[in-house]
C-alpha cells in the first residue's frame, strides 16, 4: 500500500482517537454539572423548608397551601417548588445510578436517561479535553483503530477495484 495512504490513515486515525475520547470527557463534564444542579436544588429546597418550618408548615403542607392560593402568582410558585422537589429526586436517582454504573455504561445512561437541561448546558459549555481515565484511553484507542483501519481497508478495496489486470506471462 502506498506510503502516503498509510500516513494519511495514521493522521486521520489520531483525529478519530481524539474525537472518540470526547464521549467520556463529555460524560464527565455532564456528571459535574449534574452534581452542581443537585447542590443548587438542595439549597433552594432547604431554604423553602426552613421558611415553611418557621411558619409551622411541612414541605408538603406549604406546597399545598401555595398551590391552592387563589393568587395566580402564589399558586405558580407552589407548582414551581413542587417541580423542583420532583426534579431533585429525579436527578439524585439518576446520579446514583450513573455512579454505580461501569465506565462505558455511564455514557449510555447519560444518552438514554440524561436530563435534557443539564445535557444542553453541558454542550453549550463543553471544553474538549483528553481524558486519561481508563474509559478515555480505551475510547481513544478504539477511535484510532476504527478510523485508521477503516481508511486502510477502504484504500485497499479501492486499489483492488482500479488495479489493472496483469498480463499472464507465457513460459
Amino acid at each position: 500500500m502506498s506510503r502516503i495512504v498509510r500516513i494519511i490513515a495514521f493522521g486521520l486515525g489520531l483525529l478519530g482517537g481524539v474525537a472518540a475520547s470526547q464521549g467520556p470527557e463529555y460524560a464527565q463534564q455532564y456528571r459535574q454539572r449534574l452534581g452542581g444542579a443537585i447542590d443548587e436544588l438542595k439549597r433552594v429546597i432547604a431554604q423553602f423548608d426552613a421558611d415553611a418550618q418557621a411558619n409551622g408548615e411541612t414541605q408538603d403542607s406549604a406546597i399545598a397551601r401555595l398551590r391552592s392560593n387563589p393568587d395566580t402568582l402564589v399558586s405558580r410558585q407552589g407548582a414551581a417548588v413542587q417541580a423542583n422537589v420532583e426534579r431533585l429526586e429525579r436527578l439524585q436517582s439518576h446520579r446514583e445510578v450513573m455512579m454505580q454504573a461501569g465506565p462505558f455504561a455511564r455514557i449510555a445512561l447519560m444518552v438514554r436517561e440524561g436530563d435534557g437541561d443539564v445535557m444542553e448546558a453541558t454542550y453549550r459549555d463543553f471544553e474538549p479535553a483528553m481524558p486519561v481515565t481508563e474509559e478515555g484511553v480505551i475510547s481513544t484507542v478504539i477511535g484510532f483503530i476504527v478510523v485508521w483501519g477503516g481508511i486502510l481497508l477502504i484504500a485497499g478495496f479501492l486499489r483492488s477495484l482500479f488495479r489493472r489486470p496483469r498480463q499472464q506471462v507465457r513460459a
